[in-house]
Order: C-alpha cells, then sequence, then structure tokens
C-alpha cells in the first residue's frame, strides 16, 4: 500500500485547482502549474483537501498513486511558497554576478560562463568580503529550480582534494587525503 498516496493534500488559502479531464492545474500567489495525469489515477476535491484514488492494486498502479500525489503536492506547495537554491562558489578568484536574467559566472576557465535563465526562475547573487559568492535561485517551479541548479553546478563540480567548485550550501563533501611523501 502507498503511504505517500493514501494522504491527502492540504489547500493552503489561496490556491485554486482544477481538474480538466486528465490535467490538473494548481494556481497561486506565486504562478500557475499544470500537471497531466494517467487516465487511471482520479483526484477529488473535498472541501480543501484532494485525495487521489486509484483503480487497482496493480504495481504500475501504485507507483502512479504515489508519483502524481507527490507532484500535485509539490505543485501546491510551489505556488504557495515557492522553492529556493543556494549554490556557493568555493575557489580563489570564482565571482558569479547577474543582469536580469543572464548569470555571469568565472569559474577559473580562460572565459566567463553567460547562462540565460528562463523568466520562471529568478536569481540572485550575493557577494561578500572575505566570504564565498552564493547564488540563490527561486521559482514557485520544483522540477525547474532544480533543475537550473544542477545545471550549474555542472560547470564546475566540487572536487574531493580540496573542495573547490559549486556546491550546494550546506553539501558536505568527501575529503580525500592528498599524497602521502
Amino acid at each position: 500500500m502507498s503511504r505517500i498516496g493514501k494522504s491527502p493534500i492540504s489547500l493552503p488559502q489561496g490556491v485554486e485547482v482544477k481538474v480538466d479531464g486528465n490535467v490538473v492545474t494548481v494556481k497561486g500567489k506565486l504562478g500557475e502549474l499544470t500537471q497531466k495525469l494517467t487516465s487511471d489515477i482520479t483526484l477529488k476535491n473535498e472541501d480543501g483537501t484532494l485525495s487521489l484514488e486509484r483503480p487497482s492494486d496493480s504495481k504500475e498502479h501504485k507507483a502512479a498513486h504515489g508519483l502524481y500525489r507527490a507532484l500535485i503536492n509539490n505543485m501546491v506547495e510551489g505556488v504557495s511558497k515557492g522553492y529556493t537554491k543556494e549554490l556557493e562558489l568555493v575557489g580563489v578568484g570564482y565571482r558569479a554576478s547577474n543582469q536580469g536574467q543572464k548569470l555571469d559566472l568565472a569559474l577559473g576557465f580562460s572565459h566567463n560562463i553567460v547562462l540565460e535563465l528562463a523568466p520562471e526562475v529568478k536569481v540572485e547573487t550575493v557577494s561578500e568580503k572575505g566570504k564565498n559568492p552564493i547564488v540563490k535561485l527561486t521559482s514557485h517551479d520544483k522540477q525547474l529550480v532544480g533543475q537550473v541548479a544542477a545545471k550549474i553546478r555542472g560547470f564546475r563540480k566540487p572536487e574531493p582534494y580540496k573542495g573547490k567548485g559549486i556546491k550546494f550550501v550546506g553539501e558536505v563533501i568527501r575529503r580525500k587525503a592528498g599524497k602521502s611523501a
């Protein structure tokens, strides 16, 4: 039995859910998101709580039940609160700046990396003297903000010897001992 799929989703104040066939649209103060459901899963909206039901206990229905409940919950949370990812640039001379939706990264390559971000993702760079630069990504779409953060991290992943690279704030990098003479 899917424990995730069985638990109901409570709707916060100001969040509307509209079901049109097998397409779910969630609208809130931060934006609007849509998700297509499989035809087997049914969604019920009863006075401020959403519940998903599946037709049978087959493996595919159980998997889809938990998956779509989690996706819809992420959509509800995203349009009401939003999601934030913070990336830290660790390394001498590593810098980040932004002009609107263009993120400019200096990561020790011969040229700067300029990344044009989607309009749904808000970017902010924080550079304080004596501290590592931080890039803050904010959006109502959890999948999109995670994908953009992973792409930025992929430009210079943290290496295990000195810890240089782009890492998530709070991420612990497993360090290795260097050469032993």
